[in-house]
Parts: C-alpha cells; structure tokens; sequence
C-alpha cells in the first residue's frame, strides 16, 4: 500500500536566533487538509520559526518536508508552487495598483518569459473578490489602509493557489468582520481544496474555533503540540502566557477570558 507523505513534516527541528531558543528536537506533521494554529507571547520565536518552516531560515538542526521533499530537492521554483508564505510586515518600494501587485502571485505558475494572461487576471479578480477589494483593483497600493493592505497580501497569497499556506499573524490589522472573514476563508481552503494551513494567532478563542491542531511555543525551547481541543486549555494557555485566564462556554464555543 503507498503511504502518502504529509503536506508538511518537521523532523527533530531545533530553532534559535540570537542565542534565543525557540524549539528543541520539534516533530511535527500536517497532513492536506489541516488547520494548525501556532500561539506563544511576544518574542517567543513564532515568526522565526514559521520562517524555517517557509525555507526562509536554517534550522540549527533537523529536517523540514514538503510532501516528503527537502527545501533543496524541490528548489525555489517547485517550493512556490507548494508553500505561500505570508510574512508579518511587508513594504510598497514601487507604485502600484491593486491589481498589478495581486498579479505577482502568479509569476510561480508562469515560464520565465512569459507575460500573465487575461486567465491569471481572472484569478485575481476572484481573489480580491474574496477578500472583499472587488472595487479596489485600480487604486494605487500606496493609498490604502493597513487593514486594505494586508487583505491585498492576502489575495495575493490566494492568487498563488499554494497547497500549503504559511501564514504569520494573517489577521493583524484587520477589523472584526474582516478577521472573522478570513479565517473562514482559509478554513475553506482547508475543507474544500485540501489545503493546509499553518498560522501564528494570537487570539486563543479564534485558534480554538478555526484550528483542527495547536502548536504553543514557550520561548524557552520547549513546546506542545496536539488537537487544538485539548491544548488549548485555560491552565495550558495561562502557562503560555503567564497570566491567568479563564474559559467561558458559549454556544458550543470557548472563549478565554483575562482574570
């Protein structure tokens, strides 16, 4: 019988920046399909290590695998077309309209020469569509809200169609509809097209009701890791983030309240 490799596999990863340590000897997988959610305080490495996970930075040690391929193996070509990476702060060097900075998300998909087609500008349009700049595609980027910009990034990222998205604080700097919007979105992705998705969060309650897995990251090289249901606890989570917090039922849903 064929065994089928996990979207994402993290073998024996040990991570540290400046003398930081952030994981030890981490397992873990994803397989297609998955929603993982990484949580930890301020400073705890999430970004550094989700930046491993995106080839983006050397590990000290151990192994990260795309369907079962190295970094290396696939090369950056064959990496964009698996893995989109959403990073947490990004900056406009050149004007641009909404549409043209959209567009970027299909150079993977195109030959080295090549031009986007009206095809690829359809793509789009449907991304913007989904993050709710249907009316934006002419507006210079450099006009936007930050709010407006990171839903761009986001569109982007969708018109790049990765099996694997890589997503760093996805919702910062958006209001409450648009947070709420696209989680689902991504959650979509999830259900619908197998897609997996990796994301550091740093509200619980939306880990909890978006997230099949948790990872939490104790910015002391240790870890835990498991279905979010039952690591996402109020004693777990007040350990994390050494305050105490207390979790309230509502409607089938938690939510985890400062005490």
């Amino acid at each position: 019988m064929t065994t089928i490799a996990p979207l994402l596999e993290i073998c024996k990863l040990t991570v540290s920046i400046g003398g930081h340590s952030v994981c030890r000897d981490l397992d873990l997988t994803l397989q297609a399909g998955e929603r993982l959610a990484i949580l930890g305080r301020n400073g705890a490495g999430k970004s550094t290590l989700l930046s491993v996970l995106a080839g983006l930075r050397n590990a000290q040690s151990g192994e990260v695998l795309l369907d079962g391929s190295s970094y290396a193996a696939l090369g950056p070509h064959q990496s964009a077309l698996v893995r989109g990476w959403l990073p947490q702060a990004r900056g406009d060097a050149f004007a641009s309209t909404v549409l043209e900075t959209a567009l970027v998300g299909r150079h993977p998909h195109l030959a080295r020469w090549d031009w986007e087609s009206a095809a690829d500008a359809k793509i789009v349009r449907q991304a913007l569509a989904a993050v709710d700049l249907a009316e934006f595609e002419q507006r210079d980027v450099q006009t936007l809200s930050g709010g407006e910009r990171q839903r761009l990034a986001i569109a982007t990222l969708l018109t790049q169609a990765p099996r694997l998205f890589l997503l760093d604080e996805p919702i910062a700097h958006l209001d409450l509809k648009h947070q709420i919007a696209m989680l689902e979105l991504f959650a979509g992705a999830a259900r619908d097209c197998g897609a997996g998705v990796a994301m550091v969060l740093h509200e619980p309650a939306l880990a909890w009701r978006f997230c099949d897995r948790a990872l939490l990251i104790h910015g002391d090289g240790t870890t835990e890791s498991g279905p979010a249901k039952e690591i996402l606890t109020a004693e777990r989570l007040s350990a994390l983030y050494q305050y105490p917090l207390q979790a309230v039922e509502c409607d089938g849903r938690i939510s985890f309240i400062p005490l």
